[in-house]
């Protein structure tokens, strides 16, 4: 039986206090986020940065347990999709600026003589930045395995998926079903900041941000809900309002209870426990809102898993068309 890997795409995290310096230097080092200044004195600026930042940066990991949950979380989701999906496909992890990284990724699958790959984004909403930014690095330690061979077919984002919007819905109404009652509830989808310029070059991010938003709000009809954006760094123009500022807002408008909604990413990491849980909330207090909630990410929800096992068998699908000559 010829074998299927299914690769799960993610931006990884530092695994330890001492991976932070390293994370961060990735991180910088990548002109498909931030180009800073010409290619070839990238890197050291990046190390450079990275050096300057890693020391308050390791304060929030240490806030959170000295380390980044991401790889356990993502690496669970590919055990329990692989149960889904069964022995037909094999599930794998990469991760953009930490191990396991693609090439790894891309070895561990050669080493299993299997040659058909799914590479499945686990961000929802494509931008360069993020989706792009993955199947570039995938592209290129492909090339650089040789004389490995692999098809590779790309699910490059998932943003009105009937079930993703099911598994958010399904968050959503569970956290809300612990309020006395919806009236005075604010809903606010935080989203990853980008650029304005990335928009206006014609990044799809936001406008796929504003249909899941959409969607999602069809099931909670008569409850307030407001679209802001978190993770901004840097002098550049960025995607408005922030989250800060939507806090400030409500709490100067008298709003007393906020549920958070992190609407772009599917796994804890430090924007979920430390910019939320622990940033956003402070926040919140110090401007007296008294009751200041999260919904809880999606991880490994049942409804999440099923998506992505659709998401596969659709591209599976699709591939075999293309093989038999039908599309």
């Amino acid at each position: 039986m010829h074998k299927t890997a299914v690769l799960l795409l993610q931006m990884g995290g530092p695994d330890s206090l001492e991976g932070v310096e390293p994370f961060l230097r990735n991180l910088f080092s990548d002109r498909d986020i931030i180009r800073i200044g010409p290619a070839f004195l990238q890197p050291l600026i990046a190390r450079f940065i990275a050096r300057r930042r890693s020391k308050k940066v390791s304060g929030y990991y240490l806030r959170i347990g000295g380390k980044s949950p991401l790889r356990e979380l993502t690496e669970q989701q590919a055990v329990e999709l692989e149960q889904v999906l069964g022995t037909e496909y094999r599930c794998f992890t990469a991760m953009r600026y930490a191990k396991p990284y693609t090439a790894e990724a891309l070895k561990s699958i050669a080493g299993e003589g299997i040659s058909r790959i799914i590479a499945l984004s686990l961000y929802p909403h494509y931008s360069r930045a993020t989706t792009g930014s993955s199947l570039n690095e995938l592209e290129r330690a492909r090339r650089a395995l040789s004389p490995a061979h692999f098809d590779v077919s790309c699910v490059q984002q998932f943003h009105d998926h009937p079930l993703y919007i099911a598994a958010l819905t399904e968050k959503i109404e569970r956290a809300l079903a612990g309020f006395d009652t919806r009236t005075g509830v604010q809903l606010v989808f935080s989203a990853h900041g980008l650029p304005q310029s990335f928009i206006d070059s014609g990044d799809p991010y936001l406008d796929q941000i504003r249909s899941t938003v959409s969607l999602v709000m069809e099931r909670f009809e008569g409850v307030q809900h407001h679209l802001a954006f978190q993770s901004r760094a840097g002098p550049v123009k960025w995607l408005e309002p922030s989250t800060e500022a939507t806090i400030e807002k409500l709490a100067t408008g008298g709003s007393k209870q906020l549920l958070m909604v992190p609407i772009s990413f599917v796994s804890d990491h430090i924007e979920t426990l430390y910019e939320i849980d622990v940033q956003y909330r402070d926040l919140a207090h110090t401007l007296g809102i008294s009751d200041f909630r999260r919904v809880e990410s999606l991880n490994s929800s049942p409804l999440f898993i099923s998506c992505l096992a659709d998401l596969v068998a659709k591209s599976t699908y699709h591939a075999n068309k293309e093989l038999r000559g039908l599309v």
